[in-house]
């Protein structure tokens, strides 16, 4: 009689989410030994993005691909939401470059309800105007694509326009974004529109040591307007590379919610 056939043993979902974390912590490692095996040839300063909301007008050196990932943790009430937020970046000129990026991964858990996967991919085409050393003027075009599950995003397309301004006023610079989105999906009787406007002013501790505080809020018709309090720390070992530490506050809406970040800007590779 020939033997019942056997079932292959799951891996266990904490076995899966160590496995993608080491795979993740490998990928970074890699580009890390990347970006020292080319430091030495080109000594470009990378341009952060993060760890505010508020974009910067200026964009990275052209033909330098830039890599910024990090951990964000958002707890609210009994809800919490773990992710891996990412983006690459990349100026074809001082004036034009793209963004892409989102969530690597999410796991999200709100009581008995939990999910995890893949994020939302952000898309952003951006163009910058340089008035001189100290100011300049920026536009992004984004349209966020639904990559995510409809239990983790919100299953819908999003687009809109981001307008900056930024400007070094002696130590301080500021990072001024007014905006505003087309939703894909928003809650019955609150409007689709949403506008937004983010603040943030950055300065240096030492040569290695900075601090970033930031203001940002939205309103939209029919919904509760937000506003949300940040401040980090950042350390540039060198001008190619920034860690970032912080915290922000949700406010509104009720009930806050308080997020934990950290995070790495590098280039990856010069293309040209």
């Amino acid at each position: 009689m020939d033997a019942p056939p056997t079932s292959k043993p799951r891996m266990k979902p904490a076995a899966l989410r160590s496995i993608a974390s080491a795979a993740l912590m490998g990928v970074v490692a890699f580009l890390l030994l990347q970006t020292a095996a080319f430091a030495a040839e080109d000594e470009d300063a990378i341009t952060p993005y993060r760890p505010s909301v508020s974009s910067p007008a200026q964009l990275p050196v052209p033909g330098q691909l830039e890599f910024e990932i990090g951990g964000l943790q958002a707890r609210s009430g009994n809800a919490r939401r773990d992710s891996l937020p990412y983006q690459f970046k990349l100026a074809f000129s001082p004036e034009w470059g793209v963004l892409v990026g989102g969530e690597a991964h999410v796991r999200a858990h709100d009581g008995d309800a939990r999910s995890q996967g893949l994020g939302d991919t952000n898309m952003v085409l951006k163009r910058a105007w340089i008035v001189d050393d100290a100011s300049a003027f920026g536009m992004e075009f984004s349209a966020k694509l639904p990559t995510a599950r409809a239990d983790i995003g919100s299953g819908r397309a999003d687009y809109g326009v981001n307008t900056i301004y930024s400007r070094d006023l002696g130590p301080v610079h500021i990072d001024t974004n007014f905006n505003a989105t087309r939703l894909g999906l928003a809650d019955a009787g609150s409007s689709r529109r949403q506008l937004g406007a983010s603040a943030s002013l950055s300065t240096e501790l030492s040569a290695q040591w900075g601090v970033t505080g930031e203001v940002s809020g939205t309103h939209r018709v029919g919904a509760e307007n937000g506003v949300q309090l940040l401040i980090a720390l950042t350390f540039s070992p060198t001008k190619r590379l920034t860690f970032d530490i912080g915290v922000a506050r949700a406010v509104r809406p009720m009930p806050a919610g308080t997020l934990l970040f950290a995070g790495v800007v590098f280039p990856i590779t010069k293309l040209w």
